[in-house]
């Protein structure tokens, strides 16, 4: 019962931060890049990270922050991953490192997941990123572009969206 309540919650939490999105510096140039990834279908992060190489960033400039439905038992290294359990019945984030990418002023953040996932939904909704680039089969009203690509054909989503963002005057 909880969990319909809380994905219930999430819902209109996503649709309350799709009305209050603020576009006005949708335009800008490249600097910073996030990422966020289910790690149900991805979990080569490294490869997300030579996206800095690519793009002519400094590393310290590309972050990435996953989900995972159900916390493993095993402790994990890894500061930047979202539970179903960080997010209350009211569909509140309770996780500090998760609050903190959502504040980041992100110039393009890449919702690098296919299937609908209200958990990373409502992480994508609630940035403040500039720009937001997401997989086709994902909610469409989330992100400025969605580009339809095989999630394990890294190659052609690099080429993918370094022609999208020269279209679009992102980078120099």
């Amino acid at each position: 019962m909880f969990e319909k309540l809380k994905h219930r919650s999430l819902r209109k939490k996503i649709e309350h931060n799709l009305n209050k999105r603020d576009v006005s510096e949708i335009n800008s140039q490249l600097k910073t890049l996030g990422f966020l990834v289910d790690e149900a279908t991805f979990q080569d992060f490294e490869q997300l990270y030579e996206f800095s190489e690519y793009f002519g960033l400094q590393p310290k400039d590309v972050k990435v922050f996953s989900f995972l439905e159900v916390k493993r038992k095993l402790p994990s290294l890894r500061h930047n991953q979202l539970h179903n359990k960080d997010f209350n019945w009211k569909g509140e984030l309770h996780n500090q490192n998760a609050q903190e990418f959502i504040d980041k002023r992100f110039d393009v953040l890449v919702g690098y997941y296919t299937k609908k996932n209200n958990f990373l939904d409502a992480m994508v909704a609630a940035s403040n990123a500039n720009f937001k680039v997401g997989l086709a089969g994902s909610d469409p009203r989330l992100f400025d572009l969605l580009i339809d690509i095989d999630i394990n054909n890294m190659e052609a989503f690099k080429t993918e969206l370094k022609k999208y963002l020269t279209v679009l005057n992102k980078l120099q």
